[in-house]
């Protein structure tokens, strides 16, 4: 019942028979699974306000920070994750540990959550040794504890939470890395960098990207650059690719009774792939069976077909729809695309094992062109063009039928991009549709702990979700979302995805108390995510009932809240108002009667606070 009340009847199936009636394993196994999602939530990594140039971190931050990047193996460095030492110390297997966690197995769960608690106070301690009284970590100095007879605190951390074998041989490189970031989490370069650049003087350069997966954009106050776009996707992208694909199709196969998705729609962002090395260009390549090869300069130009033997599973027809900034970055990587795509088609191979070669000849006969242009996978926005522009017609109410925003979408990401002629962004509508008609799963990526689902408008602009369901016949297609941000990749539904973001931030006391301390800006943040939540609806109903119903108990009913967001921002008020009295005249949020009067008394009374009426 505890678990219907908050919802998580959504997440896990809940059995109808009483808790009594089940056996040992059956009740382990559902604690499990409820365990797994609570930990979920617990320990999900995200921004408690807006941020404050020239505002170091606290120490409670810099751990949280810390903590995630302790989390990750980091091959290349030729240093092991926390979790993996603490679980190597107990004769486990890490990778282990998460499949059984992610099953809902309660003894692998319950040590999973040991060993983030373990490593959260393994990472406090060292953090701790450089705090002030103030809570801040203002000056970082080098602990060289290593060797000097005493045990270093996250040691005396790790023996206390009871793994008294933990390899102090590969602790040593962790925690210097970690004090090396520490340092550069905590420098204060941003106001200094800021003025620099007002005045006309150089500004030193640093590569952008995300500090959890690479610690070297740190510190923060950097002129930012990107990469190379030719050298994308690295191999170190195409080995976390691989396992997000393999994650990707267990879990439809679960969902599908075992068979393979014969097509999946994917979209490219720009900023994406550069901070994570060209992950997702790589995912797409994987599921079609094509191995990129660099050359030895790093340069990706090269392609070659990953035998049916080697591959072990069908090839995976995919369509792609690269953003207006992928587009203009990886022009090459568009190209590289579309001729791995090409290259499958044209292998000859049981169509019951090559979906894109199956698909591409019935649109050749369908259409009346030849293999290599029925092959067309890569579309994108017209030359100078950007976004399906649904996000605007969602953020203006300019629309009256989900219909005109499926029309946007087709309308202006339909351009297809052909190898064989490159630079040329041709209109290719009638090969876009027939492609979206085969698609079975609808697929997106998540990368940064910083931006999710409902922080920005482009997601829900970009999913197709409704569009092929459209072209479909009313078939809808599965959605998944891959979160990338912690060591255990996660490949979850998109109303998983969604119910997530709403619990870790809209509805999360610390996420909105964190962005209400900024006064109406915070109020205006809490508005758009409802609006982009809105989107999510409208693009894809992916939004269960329960979390507009518990927004608006949360903002709305509640009078101390309602008057404290009025007095902060009473145009952002109005909007979050106006929002839910639209969720619920579209279809989208069934509540009562009084929810309803309630809000149009209070869009009334805060226009007339607007226009100035007593």
């Amino acid at each position: 019942d505890s678990a219907r009340i908050v919802n998580l009847d959504k997440d896990v199936e809940l059995p109808e028979v009483d808790a009594k009636d089940m056996t040992a394993d059956e009740r382990s196994n559902l604690v499990g699974k409820l365990y797994i999602k609570l930990m979920e939530i617990e320990s999900r990594l995200l921004p408690c306000g807006l941020h404050v140039i020239g505002c170091a971190p606290t120490a409670e931050e810099a751990v949280a920070t810390l903590v995630n990047i302790s989390n990750l193996d980091r091959p290349e460095e030729e240093m092991k994750g926390l979790p993996r030492i603490i679980a190597e110390s107990l004769g486990r297997d890490i990778e282990e540990v998460y499949r059984n966690s992610d099953r809902g197995h309660l003894d692998d769960v319950q040590l999973l959550y040991d060993i983030t608690q373990a490593t959260r106070a393994a990472v406090a301690a060292m953090v701790q040794e450089q705090t002030d009284e103030q809570g801040l970590v203002s000056k970082v100095t080098s602990l060289n504890i290593f060797g000097m007879g005493r045990k270093a605190p996250w040691v005396k951390s790790l023996h206390e939470s009871g793994y008294t074998n933990v390899s102090e041989e590969d602790l040593k490189p962790l925690f210097e890395y970690l004090e090396f970031c520490l340092k550069q989490v905590v420098a204060d370069n941003e106001l200094g960098a800021l003025l620099q650049g007002l005045e006309g003087r150089y500004v030193l350069p640093g590569p952008g990207g995300d500090p959890i997966r690479n610690p070297d954009v740190l510190p923060t106050g950097k002129n930012i650059h990107a990469l190379d776009p030719q050298s994308i996707p690295t191999t170190a992208a195409i080995q976390s690719a691989k396992m997000v694909v393999e994650r990707l199709l267990e879990r439809q196969k679960a969902d599908n009774g075992g068979a393979y998705p014969e097509t999946i729609s994917f979209v490219l962002w720009g900023t994406d792939n550069i901070k994570t090395y060209g992950e997702s260009l790589g995912q797409v390549m994987m599921l079609v069976g094509v191995q990129p090869v660099p050359d030895s300069l790093g340069r990706v130009n090269k392609l070659e077909l990953i035998p049916l033997e080697e591959l072990g599973r069908p090839r995976v027809d995919v369509v792609v729809n690269c953003s207006g900034v992928f587009r203009d970055l990886f022009i090459n990587q568009m190209a590289l695309l579309d001729r791995a795509i090409k290259m499958a088609a044209e292998a000859d191979e049981p169509l019951e094992m090559n979906f894109v070669r199956k698909h591409a000849l019935q649109q050749a006969e369908e259409m009346g062109v030849n293999l290599r242009q029925a092959a067309t996978r890569v579309f994108s926005n017209a030359s100078g063009s950007y976004a399906a522009n649904v996000n605007l017609a969602v953020e203006n109410s300019s629309w009256e039928e989900e219909q005109e925003l499926q029309e946007m979408y087709l309308k202006r990401k339909s351009f297809a991009f052909n190898s064989d002629n490159p630079g040329m962004m041709d209109e290719s509508r009638d090969m876009f549709e027939s492609a979206l008609k085969t698609v079975d799963v609808a697929f997106q990526n998540l990368d940064s702990s910083e931006i999710s689902l409902t922080d920005v408008s482009h997601y829900f602009d970009s999913d197709p979700t409704k569009v092929v369901t459209q072209l479909r016949g009313g078939k809808k297609p599965a959605s998944f979302v891959a979160d990338t941000t912690t060591a255990n990749a996660q490949v979850r539904t998109l109303s998983e995805t969604v119910r997530l973001d709403a619990r870790t931030k809209m509805l999360n006391p610390k996420w909105y108390e964190g962005m209400l301390s900024h006064g109406y800006e915070g109020v205006r943040e809490l508005s758009k995510r409802l609006v982009n939540t809105m989107g999510w609806s409208a693009t894809a109903d992916a939004v269960d009932n329960w979390v507009y119903e518990d927004t608006n108990d949360t903002f709305i009913k509640d009078e101390a809240m309602r008057k404290r967001l009025m007095d902060l921002n009473p145009h952002s008020f109005r909007r979050m108002v106006s929002t839910l009295l639209e969720v619920n005249g579209r279809g989208y949020w069934e509540t009562s009667d009084e929810n309803l009067e309630l809000l149009q008394e209070l869009y009334e009374e805060v226009e007339n606070r607007i226009e100035g009426v007593e």
